[in-house]
C-alpha cells in the first residue's frame, strides 16, 4: 500500500497545542489517505517566549520570536508551549502518540543530528546521561572525545544584524560554518556536533536520544541534513535501533543524487528525499518551461532505487505551489501533482494546507513574504485556521475554491491507493509518441497497471490541448495486458492532468 505522509507544524494547527491534533483532525487525515503524521517542531528548541513554561534564549541566538524548530535546546524534552499544562507536556505528547495509533496513523518526528542550539542544556535527560558538551575540553579545536568544535582564545562574533549581547568564549563552530564569525546567511544560532567516522562517545549519546523517543512509541524519524554527518554513524545507528525497534522508519533529507545508492544500500535508510531529482525537475517544468523529458531522465537515473524515494511538492523548506514564487495557484500545480503522486508507487508527502491551496504569501515578521509558511514566527495562517474549523464542523471554515482543491487532492490520493498505482508496474509512454498531438516538452504520459486494471495518466504542463497518446506493443507485453484500442485522444486543460481507465 502506498504510504502518504502529512507534515504538520503543531504550533500553527488550531490554537497550537498537542490537544488540537484531536480525533477529528486525525480522522480527517485518514480520510485523505494519510497513514503517517510527521509533526515538526516537537522537540524543545530555542525561543524568545518567556511564559507558558518556556525559558527564553538570548534573542541574538534565536531566529524569529518563535525560534527555529531545528535549534534544539534539549533533545529529551518537548516544547512547553505545545501543552495545555506545561508541567505535563511529556504526558500530553504521549497521549498524542496514543491518539495517532488509535486512529491507525504512525507518528514520526525530526531527528536533528548535525547541530543544536547555542544554549543547548539537556536538562531533561534521564539520570546518568551527560549533556552534549558537558565534558568537552574547550582548550582544543578538536578532539574525538569532544561533542563540539572550539576556537580557543577566540570569542564568538555573531552577525551585526542578529543584535548584540550574547557572549560565548571560546567560540564554537556553527551548524554549517567552521568559523568563530558566522555570517547572517549561516546557521549562526546553532552549534555543529562533532562526529568522527569511527565510533565515539558522541555516537552513543545520539543513539540514546533516538532510543528515548522510540521507546515512547514514535514510529520513525525524519533525519535532518544527513549529508553533514558521517554516513558511518547512520549505518551504525540504524542497525542498532532496528535491532530493538524493527518497525522504526528512517527518512533522510539528502540532496546529492550521486549518493542515493550509498544511503539506501550501504547506510540503510528506508526513504530519501528526492528533492534534487523529481521535485526540482517538476518545479522547473512547471515554472521555467524546462522540458518534461527531464521527468523520464530522472526516472531512468533512479532505476531500482525508485521505491526508496519520498516524493513531495511542498515541505517547510520549499515554497508553496500556490505562491507567486512557484505555480501561482494550486490549480496550476495539478500536472506536477499527478506525476509526483501517481507515476511511482513510492511514498508521497503533503505539507499541511497544501491540499487547500495555502499560498505562503503572508508577511511574517521574520520570514517576510517568501512563499513559505514561516517556521520562525508566532503566526496564525488564515487558511489553516479555516481548515481546522472545517475539520471540526463541515458547515464552517473552507472557502468554495479551497473545497474544490481539497476534493481534487482527495481524488488523486485515493487513486494512488488503488493496486494499479500502489503495487503495479509503470510504463513511460513519452519516448514513443509522434509529433503533432503530443509535445514531448510540455506533455507527459504513462501507464500504471497491476495486470487487472490499467490506467493512462496524461499531464499537460502547457496550454489546453487535445493530446493523442499511442500505446506501443512493448507496453502491452511489459504490463501483460491486452487492449482493444491503442490510440487515445484526450482534452487536457492547461497545467492539469487526465486519467483514463483502459479497456
Amino acid at each position: 500500500m502506498k504510504q502518504v505522509i502529512y507534515q504538520l507544524l503543531p504550533r500553527l494547527w488550531g490554537s497550537g497545542l498537542f490537544s488540537q491534533i484531536d480525533q477529528p483532525s486525525l480522522a480527517y487525515l485518514r480520510s485523505l489517505g494519510v497513514d503517517t503524521l510527521w509533526c515538526t517542531g516537537v522537540i524543545r528548541h530555542a525561543t524568545t517566549k518567556s511564559d507558558h513554561g518556556c525559558t527564553p534564549s538570548h534573542p541574538q541566538i534565536v531566529k524569529g520570536d518563535a525560534g527555529s524548530p531545528y535549534a534544539i535546546t534539549d533533545y529529551y524534552d518537548v516544547n512547553p508551549y505545545l501543552a495545555d499544562v506545561p508541567e505535563k507536556r511529556m504526558e500530553e505528547f504521549d497521549a498524542l502518540v496514543s491518539r495517532c495509533h488509535a486512529a491507525g496513523l504512525k507518528l514520526i518526528i525530526d531527528f536533528v543530528p548535525n547541530h543544536v542550539a547555542r544554549d543547548y542544556n539537556g536538562k531533561a535527560a534521564p539520570s546518568g546521561i551527560r549533556a552534549l558538551g558537558a565534558d568537552d575540553d574547550t582548550s582544543v579545536h578538536w578532539a574525538p572525545e569532544n561533542d563540539f568544535f572550539y576556537y580557543p582564545g577566540q570569542p564568538l562574533t555573531l552577525p551585526a544584524e542578529s543584535g548584540s549581547g550574547y557572549v560565548e568564549n571560546p567560540a564554537k563552530a556553527s551548524g554549517n560554518c567552521f568559523s568563530p564569525s558566522p555570517s547572517i546567511n549561516d546557521w549562526y544560532e546553532t552549534v555543529k556536533i562533532n562526529y568522527c567516522d569511527f565510533h565515539t562517545g558522541t555516537w552513543d549519546k545520539m543513539r540514546d536520544i533516538v532510543r528515548f523517543w522510540a521507546s515512547r512509541g514514535v514510529d520513525g524519524f525524519r533525519c535532518d541534513m544527513v549529508e553533514l554527518v558521517p554516513w558511518q554513524f547512520f549505518k551504525w545507528l540504524i542497525v542498532s535501533i532496528k535491532e530493538e525497534f524493527p518497525g522504526i522508519q528512517f527518512i533522510a533529507e539528502v540532496y546529492e543524487k550521486e549518493k542515493y545508492r550509498l544511503y539506501v544500500e550501504e547506510v540503510g535508510f528506508d526513504l530519501l528525499y528526492d528533492k534534487s531529482g523529481l521535485y526540482d525537475t517538476l518545479r522547473d517544468v512547471t515554472c521555467s518551461c524546462a522540458s518534461a523529458k527531464g521527468i523520464s531522465w530522472n526516472w531512468q537515473f533512479l532505476g531500482d532505487l525508485q521505491p526508496h524515494m519520498l516524493n513531495f511538492l511542498e515541505n517547510h523548506d520549499e515554497q508553496r505551489i500556490a505562491s507567486d514564487f512557484f505555480a501561482g495557484s494550486a490549480e496550476a500545480g495539478y500536472a506536477a501533482l499527478a506525476v509526483s503522486v501517481l507515476f511511482s508507487g513510492c511514498p508521497f508527502m503533503l505539507y499541511f494546507g497544501q491540499e487547500i491551496g495555502e499560498r505562503g504569501m503572508d508577511n511574517e515578521p521574520f520570514s517576510g513574504v517568501n512563499g513559505r509558511t514561516s517556521i520562525f514566527d508566532w503566526w496564525m495562517v488564515d487558511s489553516l485556521q479555516r481548515l481546522k474549523l472545517w475539520v471540526s464542523d463541515k458547515r464552517k471554515g473552507l472557502k468554495k475554491e479551497e473545497k474544490k482543491v481539497l476534493e481534487r487532492y482527495r481524488e488523486t490520493l485515493a487513486l494512488a491507493k488503488r493496486p494499479a498505482f500502489s503495487e503495479g508496474k509503470t510504463f513511460d509512454l513519452c519516448y514513443c509518441q509522434e509529433d503533432g498531438h503530443f509535445d514531448k516538452d510540455r506533455h507527459f504520459a504513462f501507464l500504471r497497471s497491476d495486470g487487472k486494471k490499467t490506467y493512462l495518466v496524461v499531464s499537460n504542463f502547457g496550454q489546453t490541448s487535445e493530446i493523442s497518446v499511442r500505446i506501443p506493443a512493448e507496453a502491452l507485453d511489459y504490463l501483460g495486458i491486452k487492449l482493444v484500442r491503442t490510440v487515445y485522444t484526450l482534452e487536457v486543460p492547461e497545467k492539469d492532468f487526465a486519467v483514463v481507465v483502459l479497456d
